[in-house]
C-alpha cells in the first residue's frame, strides 16, 4: 500500500479527496493542514515524510484570497505558501524519491487570448496571486523530476466558501443580482478534479499509464461566463424569485485583475492519462444535489 500525503486537507479540494479516498483502497491517505504540518518549514516536511514513508504528495494547500493578496502586508505570506512551500515540497519529494502533484491556476495567464490556453502558451500573470502561483510552478519543476502541475479554474464544491454557494445564498435573499458577463472561462467541480488526481495515482501505480511529469490543464468541459454560471446555478437550485442581470467587469472593480478569457485546453491530460471529463453543467447539478 502506498502512502499519500495530502496537504490543505480542509480546503475545497482536500475535503473532496477525503470524501472519495475510500474508493482507492490501494492508498493510505495522510491528511494534514497547517496545524499538523507546516509546509513552509522544509525540515518539518522531511521529518513527516520520513516518519510516514510517504510515496506521493498531493499539494492542495494554497493562499487563495486573490484580492487580499494585493495588500502589501499579505504579499510575503502569499509568496511563502504559494511558492516557497511548493519548493520545499518539491525538494523533499526529490530527496525521498516521491512523486508530487501540485495545483495551479488559470491566473498565470493574462486572459487576452481568444482560444483555449494550452500548457505551452506564454504565461503573463496580472496579479500577486497569479505571480506567486507561477513562481511555485517554476520552483517545483526546478526542484523535482517527478512533478505534475495541474492548472485549474473557477473551483467550487460542497465544501468551504465558493461562488456556487454564494450565488445560492444571494439568490434566496435578494430580488435582483448583477453578475459579470464579460469574463469567460470554465467552472471546475472540485470532486471531479479530486477524482482525476487519484485516478492518475491509481493508473500509474497499476502501471496502466506512466507518471509523466509536466504541466497539465484541467477544468470541466464547456465554456461560460459568470453570468451564465449564475443562471444555471439558480435554475438547478429552483431559485426563481431573483432576477439576474449581466454587467461588465468595469462595473464591478476588484483589487486584483481577473483574466477576461481563461478557458483551458485539456487535451494533454485527457490523452496522457485517459481521463474523461464531464461538462460543467452536469457537474454543477451533481454538486448542488449533494448540498
Amino acid at each position: 500500500m502506498k502512502n499519500v500525503l495530502v496537504t490543505g486537507s480542509y480546503g475545497q479540494l482536500g475535503s473532496e479527496i477525503k470524501s472519495i479516498a475510500n474508493k482507492y483502497p490501494s492508498f493510505h491517505f495522510l491528511f494534514t493542514d497547517v496545524d499538523t504540518l507546516d509546509i513552509c518549514n522544509k525540515q518539518a516536511i522531511t521529518d513527516y515524510c520520513t516518519q510516514h514513508a510517504v510515496d506521493y504528495i498531493l499539494n492542495c494547500a494554497a493562499y487563495t484570497a486573490v484580492d487580499k493578496a494585493e495588500d502589501a502586508d499579505q504579499q510575503a505570506l502569499c509568496y511563502s505558501i504559494n511558492a516557497e512551500a511548493v519548493k520545499n515540497l518539491g525538494e523533499v519529494a526529490e530527496e525521498r524519491g516521491c512523486k508530487i502533484i501540485q495545483i495551479s491556476t488559470d491566473y498565470v495567464f493574462d486572459g487576452t487570448n481568444y482560444m483555449p490556453y494550452t500548457e505551452d502558451m506564454s504565461t503573463n500573470p496580472q496579479s500577486v496571486y497569479g505571480n506567486t502561483k507561477l513562481k511555485g510552478e517554476e520552483l517545483l519543476m526546478q526542484a523535482c523530476t517527478q512533478a505534475i502541475v495541474i492548472r485549474t479554474s473557477w473551483l467550487y464544491s460542497t465544501f468551504g466558501n465558493n461562488f456556487v454557494k454564494t450565488m445560492i445564498k444571494l439568490g434566496t435573499e435578494r430580488s435582483q443580482l448583477n453578475v459579470i458577463f464579460d469574463q469567460i472561462g470554465t467552472p471546475t467541480y472540485a470532486a471531479d478534479l479530486a477524482d482525476t488526481m487519484l485516478t492518475i495515482l491509481q493508473k500509474t501505480n497499476e502501471n496502466q499509464v506512466q507518471f509523466t511529469p509536466g504541466i497539465y490543464h484541467y477544468s470541466n468541459e464547456g465554456v461560460c461566463s459568470w453570468y451564465d454560471f449564475t443562471i444555471a446555478i439558480h435554475s438547478i437550485s429552483g431559485i426563481t424569485q431573483c432576477k439576474t442581470l449581466p454587467i461588465e467587469s468595469k462595473e464591478y472593480p476588484t483589487k486584483a485583475p481577473r483574466p477576461h478569457y481563461s478557458v483551458l485546453n485539456k487535451h494533454k491530460i485527457k490523452s496522457t492519462f485517459s481521463i474523461e471529463i464531464p461538462h460543467w453543467n452536469e457537474s454543477l447539478a451533481r454538486c448542488i444535489g449533494r448540498m
